[in-house]
């Protein structure tokens, strides 16, 4: 696969990244219009519409901050794509019916179904650690966020007033069992590929 030009549109992932309020605004008011026509038109409201916006961009916002997400086609169609098949999955939840995903081939490109596909798989990836994250015990979520949020294990220590041996001990024993329960998962073997 040859590397392909990053899109001037990557300042809107960048943007989203840094928490930008200009370019969240100016999301709203260029993009969001078209999603909330789209699921208006498809057995959808206006509360669904946000609902899917606030889903996608929350989604884009963790991707980006995970430095995982290069644009390499125009945001409005990758946008639009994405909120378009969450819309879509949700109605085929709710229904009986399944719901074909049918895409419009000349408005996109190869290069944004690629983008798609990336980050609906981290988008499954997130969801499979947020779950297991779950099941620990709030000794463990404490101290693994807390080692997200502060590189060094001597403040973590310090913070939760324990040795930094302990830490370390527990941060292990932690981690292994999040490991363990995610392997162990029914879609793990489908989400390890990468």
């Amino acid at each position: 696969m040859s590397k392909t030009k990053v899109h001037p549109d990557q300042k809107y992932i960048d943007g989203l990244a840094a928490n930008d309020s200009v370019i969240i605004q100016s999301i709203y008011k260029k993009y969001v219009p078209k999603v909330v026509m789209f699921i208006m038109n498809n057995s959808g409201d206006r509360d669904h519409a946000q609902d899917v916006v606030q889903e996608v961009l929350i989604l884009l916002f963790n991707q980006a901050k995970a430095n995982s997400l290069e644009l390499t086609c125009p945001f409005d169609a990758y946008f639009f794509l994405l909120c378009k098949r969450k819309w879509l999955n949700e109605l085929k939840k709710t229904s009986n019916k399944g719901v074909t995903i049918i895409e419009d081939a000349v408005s996109i490109n190869e290069s944004a179904l690629e983008l798609i596909g990336q980050t609906e798989e981290f988008d499954e990836k997130q969801q499979l650690f947020d779950t297991m994250f779950q099941k620990l015990g709030d000794k463990c979520k404490e101290l693994l966020k807390l080692s997200f949020e502060i590189k060094s294990m001597e403040e973590v220590a310090e913070k939760l007033n324990v040795t930094y041996g302990y830490v370390r001990k527990k941060k292990s024993l932690c981690v292994g069992q999040l490991t363990q329960w995610i392997q162990e998962a029914k879609n793990f073997n489908s989400l390890k590929n990468d």
